[in-house]
């Protein structure tokens, strides 16, 4: 597994632009995973860390997570963007069974009825979804809190259709289980709208 960290300077038109928009975010970042313009970018997940405005000297970052890893020059390249940081991350050594990690997870938890998906509201909901989650990607949560809930809205470029999201952040503990389950979460991604900058599980393992 490969993690890159991105500082963003929100002084730069092309940075406001993609902050405010995920699609245009994604397709920034797509750059490091596409061999070319023609051939579509290899599996990756991201997630904007905006945190306060103090944070970062002012400016955003943006995580990277992926099973390969990115070529990052076409994006520090553009104005306003700077990689701070490119690893890889052996996940044999990471994950052990019984081994405890923080995580933070942004997400849209959503549930389908008559054919249809819906946002889950409410807290109680929403700790429900994650709690299945982590039963099908093979770790037991310790602990998991709801750190804050929005709605995220974008134009897709192609049809024109106005699409909007329900996020909740998650931070907390968890135990890993199975450790093939939890590295499909990893490169994969857990619940809808990964393009979006939402699905990265995000973990660090307590000393």
């Amino acid at each position: 597994m490969h993690l890159a960290k991105l500082i963003l300077d929100p002084d730069h038109p092309q940075v406001r632009r993609d902050i405010s928009d995920a699609y245009e975010m994604h397709r920034t970042l797509s750059r490091a995973f596409a061999p070319s313009e023609e051939e579509a970018p290899a599996r990756f997940l991201w997630r904007l860390e905006a945190g306060n405005p103090t944070a970062f000297g002012g400016n955003a970052a943006v995580l990277v997570q992926s099973a390969r890893p990115g070529n990052w020059e076409p994006v520090v390249g553009l104005p306003g963007r700077r990689l701070e940081g490119s690893k890889h991350v052996d996940i044999d050594q990471l994950l052990h069974t019984g081994r405890l990690f923080h995580f933070r997870l942004a997400a849209n938890p959503t549930v389908t009825r008559g054919g249809k998906r819906f946002g889950l509201i409410g807290e109680e909901a929403q700790q429900a979804w994650l709690a299945r989650q982590s039963d099908r990607f093979g770790f037991a949560l310790r602990e998991a809190v709801v750190e804050g809930c929005s709605r995220l809205s974008v134009r897709q470029a192609r049809a024109g259709h106005r699409i909007t999201v329900d996020v909740v952040r998650f931070d907390g503990v968890l135990e890993a289980r199975d450790t093939g389950a939890m590295q499909q979460a990893l490169t994969g991604g857990i619940g809808h709208a990964k393009a979006l900058g939402l699905g990265m599980l995000s973990i660090a393992p307590i000393r």
